[in-house]
């Protein structure tokens, strides 16, 4: 497999991986208040970066190993 087809299959598994996190972390953690303050507005990026990592880097090693043959 060539080195772009390989990035676009870590891009989508990425995003498949980040939706089932963030779905996960919503219902068990956050809170959504009636009225937003900074400290939600800091812990949604903290998160969305978190979980952003997490997922490309999980989605590189799935992909990584799927296809070494």
């Amino acid at each position: 497999m060539d080195n772009a087809t390989q990035q676009r299959v870590i891009t989508l598994v990425a995003a498949g991986i980040a939706y089932l996190i963030t779905h996960q972390l919503t219902e068990r953690f956050i809170d959504i208040p009636e009225e937003r303050g900074v400290k939600d507005d800091v812990l949604e990026a903290v998160l969305k970066g978190a979980t952003t990592a997490t997922s490309t880097i999980l989605a590189s090693i799935i992909v990584r190993r799927m296809f070494r043959s």
